[in-house]
């Protein structure tokens, strides 16, 4: 591979002519030039702009959906999931069951009791496996599993085409695409019938489309800039125009209203993005010449991005509570009848005060949860994966289990959520040296991937007596993966050390490293019976046990 076909290409609007040609320039004002200066102009696609990302796709997947099924039985927190996700299926609420039942529902030979269940979890993520039962059946690991994997495989081929577009790479591109295709959490995730990786898929989605309002939003903004010079606009330049419909922006607002409607910590990003697409729109504002910039993008832009994110959002949120409205069996359905409104609340309707009071209970909850767990990790271990989570371990002597007869020794088969070390700790590195060029260049990508990562990450530090999980950490790692494209890519800058040419061997010699560390602890990912030893080999830490 030449040294070429890895460098990130510069801004679409960098190009230079070569030495001693007679440049056509054109006005400060036409389109042309203010698409230039906001960055915007088009640059050609090729197929393998297409091909690549399919390619790194079709791994994801074939890793993600072989061998599904395994283990045939209800694994960590599948006890509460797919059991919720059956009850809506038959009653469109979450229905409580008898104690000790896993077994048996594994084996399609329980029903639900007829009262309802108080969940904590709005219900989308559930409704979402619920799909894969329909599909594929109640009774094996393949129904309950089998949306997380689709949602898994869809966020590699997403995560691939936003580093394509961020570092103008399709190298870039791979090399992140690559990176979370083979990397154990996110493998581990997505072949586990939880909710965590449904609200990774709706924040990168949501992150997508926000990243095409962006380029949308600065095309709208460059033409009606120039049409407005064109009619003899007597200060064009003083706010700058309206920029209308910005319906990639709203579909970002419907996907991360989507995430709440998983799991509320979807909330932080919501807040996140929606602040940095306002800060977008103030500095294409800027950048276009615009004087009164930050009042004008407030004006003109904040609040429609508020309607767009937050009511978008809003929307979303409660038509994923559909089931709950239509029916009257749900937990507090019927709250508000049993509690007369007084004064202004009772022009809310009766169904939506109950909800809010479900919720207010629900916050509630999740604030007191103290009770301690095994796999219980602060968020301050998160990026040192101190703590991750066992899903799954059998033990066997030869014979037993799955243990071939002529073993020598016991074996062992487990699922457990390491993520490769070498990926996170280095990503670790990565979040420093994205920090590091945020001040020193002012990239804005730097700036989005760091937000993504703080909403993901320093959030959970405002309860720090809940207990919690290392693979909350699941909804961050495609920036993550992005964040380390970004710090290679810095290693292939034309005229600077090491250079592409060398630069391109470093990013090789790193995806190589990265890619056989993931082979090497693929069998305590994918749960493999392998000889006891060899499961010793790779519990590198005692807290991994």
């Amino acid at each position: 591979m030449p040294a070429s076909a890895l460098a990130s290409r510069p801004p679409s609007g960098s190009s230079a002519a070569p030495r001693g040609a007679r440049v056509r320039r054109p006005a400060p004002f036409s389109e042309a030039a203010l698409r230039d200066r906001l960055g915007v102009v088009a640059f050609a696609l090729t197929r393998w702009h297409w091909i690549v990302p399919l390619l790194v796709t079709a791994l994801a997947a074939v890793v993600r959906f072989t061998n599904l099924g395994f283990p045939d039985q209800l694994i960590f927190d599948e006890t509460y999931y797919p059991k919720d996700a059956y009850s809506l299926l038959e009653s469109g609420y979450e229905r409580r069951w008898e104690e000790d039942v896993n077994d048996a529902f594994a084996r399609g030979e329980a029903e639900p009791l007829p009262d309802p269940a108080y969940v904590v979890h709005p219900p989308l993520g559930k409704w979402l496996i619920g799909l894969g039962m329909l599909a594929f059946g109640a009774d094996n690991g393949v129904g309950w599993r089998f949306s997380a994997a689709v949602a898994g495989t869809l966020s590699v081929l997403i995560t691939t085409l936003i580093a394509q577009h961020l570092f103008r790479s399709v190298s870039l591109g791979a090399v992140a695409g690559l990176l979370l295709a083979t990397e154990g959490h996110h493998l581990v995730m997505s072949r586990i019938g939880l909710l965590d990786m449904f609200l990774s898929f709706f924040v990168i989605a949501a992150f997508a489309a926000l990243l095409a309002d962006r380029v949308h939003g600065r095309r709208q903004l460059a033409a009606r800039i120039a049409r407005d010079v064109g009619r003899g606009h007597p200060d064009p330049l003083a706010t700058g125009p309206w920029l209308g419909w910005r319906p990639w922006r709203l579909l970002a607002g419907l996907l991360l209203g989507a995430g709440c409607a998983v799991k509320l910590s979807g909330l932080a990003f919501m807040a996140v993005f929606g602040l940095l697409t306002v800060l977008w729109d103030m500095e294409a504002r800027r950048t276009a010449g615009i004087r009164q910039w930050i009042s004008a993008a407030v004006r003109r832009d904040g609040f429609l991005a508020f309607a767009a994110v937050v009511g978008g959002g809003a929307l979303t949120y409660l038509a994923s509570w559909t089931g709950w409205f239509v029916t009257d069996g749900g937990y507090h359905r019927h709250w508000a009848e049993e509690n007369p409104a007084q004064g202004p609340s009772a022009l809310v309707p009766g169904p939506l005060r109950s909800l809010v009071h479900y919720h207010l209970e629900s916050t509630a909850f999740h604030e007191s949860l103290t009770s301690p767990h095994d796999y219980g990790a602060s968020p301050y271990t998160w990026p040192f994966m101190g703590r991750p989570v066992s899903y799954y371990y059998e033990g066997g002597k030869p014979g037993e289990g799955g243990c071939p007869a002529s073993a020598a020794a016991d074996c062992a088969a487990a699922i457990t959520d390491i993520a490769n070390p070498f990926v996170w700790w280095t990503g670790l590195a990565a979040v420093l040296v994205c920090l590091a060029v945020l001040v020193r260049y002012r990239d804005w990508r730097a700036g989005a991937l760091l937000g993504a990562y703080v909403a993901g990450q320093i959030v959970w530090f405002l309860w720090p007596e809940r207990t919690m999980f290392f693979f909350y950490s699941i909804a961050y790692e495609p920036f993550l993966v992005m964040m380390i494209a970004l710090a290679l890519s810095l290693l292939l800058r034309p005229g600077r050390r090491p250079g592409p040419r060398w630069g391109s061997s470093l990013v090789l010699a790193y995806v190589t490293i990265a890619v056989a560390v993931s082979l090497f602890f693929l069998p305590v990912w994918i749960g493999d019976v392998i000889p006891y030893d060899q499961w010793r080999w790779r519990m590198w830490f005692s807290s991994w046990i």
